[in-house]
């Protein structure tokens, strides 16, 4: 039974391909931490233990899966079959939920988990643990509106939603893009819905930028150019585009550092290191303080997946992005409506070349003041709108969870 003096709080990330699940979760439960509540993550993810984590959280490692199609997954790393594989994870999260007895339960963007297996645990708490509040958590854009609406008819999403989760949590701007209206969200389920606004992040400290620019060797009117593609699985052609830039380029006036992610293919990933290599370029396949590099950059380029473009947008820096368009347009749609309030410089993927990456990098070198400026007026309420509902959720046991923590 849980602690009658606790307010356990369990998330569910499954985790199956990139960064972005796990370190949104991560910048979530870091924020509601307080005295009196335990936070617990069940997730796949295998860089879970590579993240800090604070007192107050822990995790719960179900195995690993990796995405081979939209429907198709394999175990990551043991020799099993995938249906034996999705079992023990189901199993597991069951197991944890029925253990730790959370009052709150938050599960991220896959509203059955994968292949459905989070129905079990919601179907447990509903029924044994009727007061427990099930938080569906969004990221602004899912995908295009008409396979979005056709995947969650086909699947049953829809009648999940209204039956399993006590709300649901948008990450997003109802302004920029809204799910209401481009998902055919039916009333039963839109007023469930509270859009959080997007998840700012952390700010890097000062001394650690400048240890940064004191190890990469950066002179103080040296400007320096950010390349990351999020996890990296996807990635090869823009860093293949980039490299091949600066090559043309052969003296181009500033500094680049390229993170590939961990989940570019090693063949990829060695190619584009030796590239790098050669054009003195300092490459890593990880790096553990993102925040802290990405607050030395002049100017980042990117995929646009979303845990990056919250980075970029909260730390106020000049982005160039070419976000892929397959197996969703998700961060192409994203990348448009930013592009269109002059937030970023949007590239689309089909027209990446470096001449045109040239073209975007100097506008955003030469003159980024007007995407500081709109930056600056943009809005980071997703923390805040967390803060009061958990406040809420708290206050409806007397003498929880009321009190901040450090």
């Amino acid at each position: 039974m849980a602690q009658q003096n606790t307010f356990n709080i369990l998330m569910y990330s499954h985790d199956t391909y990139g960064l972005g699940h796990i370190r949104r979760t991560m910048a979530i439960a870091w924020h509601m931490r307080r005295k009196g509540v335990n936070i617990l993550i069940l997730t796949g993810s295998p860089l879970a233990g590579r993240f800090h984590s604070p007192e107050g959280v822990d995790f719960v490692r179900i195995p690993g899966m990796i995405k081979r199609t939209n429907e198709e997954y394999l175990p990551l790393s043991i020799k099993i079959n995938a249906k034996h594989a999705l079992n023990i994870r189901r199993n597991i999260i069951v197991a944890t939920a029925k253990a730790f007895q959370p009052h709150l339960f938050i599960v991220d963007k896959a509203p059955m988990g994968l292949k459905r297996e989070v129905i079990p645990t919601l179907k447990w708490l509903k029924r044994r643990l009727p007061k427990t509040q099930t938080i569906l958590g969004l990221r602004d854009v899912m995908d295009d509106a008409e396979s979005t609406r056709r995947d969650w008819r086909e699947k049953g999403v829809y009648e999940v939603l209204e039956q399993y989760y006590s709300e649901i949590w948008v990450y997003g701007n109802k302004d920029f893009y809204d799910p209401i209206k481009e998902y055919d969200i039916p009333d039963s389920v839109s007023k469930k819905m509270v859009f959080t606004g997007y998840i700012p992040r952390l700010t890097p400290k000062k001394q650690a930028m400048a240890a940064i620019r004191k190890e990469e060797r950066l002179r103080p009117d040296e400007k320096l150019v950010l390349v990351t593609t999020g996890g990296g699985g996807d990635g090869y052609p823009l860093m293949e585009a980039y490299l091949s830039m600066i090559e043309k380029m052969q003296q181009p006036g500033f500094r680049t550092i390229m993170i590939s992610g961990p989940f570019m293919p090693r063949p990829e990933r060695e190619l584009i290191a030796r590239r790098a290599a050669r054009l003195g370029i300092k490459f890593y396949h990880f790096y553990r303080s993102m925040e802290q590099l990405l607050g030395v950059a002049d100017v980042a380029v990117t995929m646009g997946g979303y845990n990056t473009t919250c980075e970029i947008l909260f730390q106020g820096k000049p982005s160039l992005v070419a976000p892929r368009e397959t197996p969703r347009l998700e961060q192409r749609i994203r990348a448009e409506f930013l592009g269109a309030k002059k937030l970023i410089e949007f590239l689309p993927w089909s027209q990446m070349t470096p001449e045109t990456l040239q073209a975007k990098l100097q506008v955003l070198l030469d003159n980024p003041e007007p995407y500081k400026q709109a930056m600056r007026a943009f809005p980071f309420t997703g923390l805040d709108v967390i803060t009061e509902r958990l406040d809420v959720f708290c206050g409806r046991k007397p003498g929880l969870c009321n009190v901040a923590g450090d």
